[in-house]
């Protein structure tokens, strides 16, 4: 089986090595960073899709080469799918742990703690766009457990588990993993077009 080299529209170290490792070993991810292009691409739009294609658009427009980016949102169902596409910068400030406590603070005493994270992967393959999308659903705990992943992490427990992402190894992770979902779909779309 062929290895397949893709560009990952990002320089956030933990998104990549999550996806390399969803991905395995039939695809070798690199980064932005190592690709040698220094760039912050905007999210400038108000969904997760959209985010990813301006990602994954802009990245082909000065590569030329087949990429692929994503973006993703935790949803949460009491607060009307919030924070939602603004998941990164939710609390204003980029800190995640900022953006815990701006979600822990609305939450409050609600009792519907269900949410979801929803990962959208945007890949350019041969100039065309593809879409591919993965939900891991859940619920937010009322306070933080764990100390590994990032972002949400340590206040997701997704369902079918009793601990949070923040709690699990990665290879745990990828057993509920949103962004694994999306990636199986990806490493599907390699393996019948490559």
């Amino acid at each position: 089986m062929s290895v397949h080299q893709l560009l990952f529209a990002t320089n956030n170290k933990h998104k990549i090595e999550e996806i390399q490792s969803a991905l395995g070993d039939t695809v070798k991810v690199t980064g932005l960073k190592d690709a040698g292009i220094n760039i912050d691409i905007r999210e400038p739009h108000d969904t997760i899709e959209k985010n990813a294609s301006e990602k994954s658009s802009v990245i082909f427009a000065l590569t030329g080469v087949s990429c692929f980016s994503e973006d993703s949102g935790l949803e949460v169902a009491a607060l009307n799918g919030e924070p939602g596409v603004r998941s990164a910068r939710y609390a204003g400030t980029g800190s995640a742990e900022d953006n815990i406590d701006k979600l822990l603070d609305k939450l409050g005493h609600e009792t519907n703690r269900k949410a979801r994270f929803r990962t959208v992967i945007s890949l350019i393959w041969g100039g065309t766009e593809y879409l591919f999308e993965g939900i891991c659903d859940g619920r937010i705990t009322n306070e933080r457990k764990g100390a590994g992943g990032f972002g949400y992490d340590p206040v997701f427990m997704p369902e079918g588990s009793r601990r949070t992402f923040a709690e699990m190894t990665l290879a745990e992770k990828n057993k509920y993993s949103h962004r694994r979902k999306a990636a199986d779909q990806l490493v599907l779309f390699l393996q019948q077009h490559g």
